[in-house]
């Protein structure tokens, strides 16, 4: 029996953990420097980056204004969202709906030559360790993650494709002093220090973005979703959507009929739903397994109501 209630959330800090380990790209900020000091005004650009031992390891073009900023003034501020592929994305833009993030603020120091090439030595690694991993599961895994444009969605084929690359970039270390996790509603919730330092992500989280959308992108596993809504919360969605996944569960939106007053019958509207697995995932294949008992169970169930088990 799978729950719905909304136990089994993770805690602030472990959800920034999470959405840094399963991201790739990110928004960093620093302070525009002159010969004069800091002028207190902001230069902001899209930059790469990896995670090693929970801290992000950020690459800055060699051209951007961002390594002349620093060598002023250390301070920075870096901005990490959820990922949403695939169709999440023009859902969220129709709904005006923005996902959760991660806001940190810190120091950025740049590695020497031998440190950066340590770090990415030690990425190729991982990225070959996670890839195995994808292999082993069989297909358990393969039969989700088909339907997900790889291309697009795993974090280590973007992260390849970037080592590969011809452009020069310089490397910087984020030292972390302060985390806020920033819910879809703009609602911020800062995070302990030292919650943020002992927390680790998911092992699933690296390919979570790839897990999303080959939910997402199949019509058999989207009306498993919307046996969900019907089976665990009474709701009788049109239509439905994963939003995250975790250890501990995954997040929907559901398309549902809408119970605001003033509202015609046969009006909808998106509403989250959380569910919260039997058993903690504590891999891939383990929570890719459990979705698809889930799948299976509603099934059952919506059969037997209908006389048909």
């Amino acid at each position: 029996m799978i729950k719905s209630n909304k136990t089994g959330l993770l805690t602030f800090a472990e959800r920034c953990k999470n959405i840094l380990a399963s991201n790739w790209i990110g928004s960093l900020n620093t302070i525009k420097a002159d010969a004069k000091g800091s002028k207190e005004s902001i230069h902001t650009s899209k930059v790469m980056y990896m995670i090693r031992k929970g801290r992000p390891y950020i690459w800055v073009p060699e051209k951007d204004l961002h390594n002349v900023n620093t060598i002023i003034d250390e301070r920075g501020s870096f901005a990490v969202a959820r990922p949403f592929p695939g169709p999440l994305a023009y859902l969220f833009k129709s709904l005006e709906k923005l996902p959760p993030r991660v806001a940190l603020t810190g120091d950025m120091i740049r590695l020497k030559s031998e440190k950066a090439q340590d770090a990415v030595e030690r990425l190729t690694e991982t990225m070959l360790s996670e890839q195995k991993a994808i292999e082993g599961f069989g297909s358990t895994v393969s039969n989700i993650l088909k339907s997900s444009n790889l291309k697009c969605t795993s974090r280590s084929q973007h992260l390849k494709e970037f080592l590969e690359g011809n452009g020069e970039h310089v490397m910087y270390k984020f030292d972390v002093r302060s985390s806020t996790f920033i819910d879809s509603r703009g609602g911020m919730h800062e995070v302990d220090t030292g919650d943020f330092s002992t927390s680790k992500a998911d092992s699933l989280t690296p390919f979570s973005a790839a897990l999303i959308d080959g939910i997402n992108q199949s019509n058999a596993r989207r009306r498993a979703l919307m046996l969900f809504c019907l089976v665990y919360f009474n709701a009788n969605a049109k239509d439905a959507y994963i939003l995250s996944v975790d250890r501990k569960g995954f997040d929907l939106l559901g398309k549902v009929p809408s119970l605001a007053v003033n509202v015609e019958s046969g009006q909808y509207e998106w509403k989250d739903f959380r569910l919260t697995l039997k058993n903690e995932a504590t891999d891939l294949g383990a929570f890719c397994q459990q979705l698809m008992e889930m799948e299976e169970e509603v099934v059952k169930r919506i059969s037997s109501y209908s006389g048909l088990g």
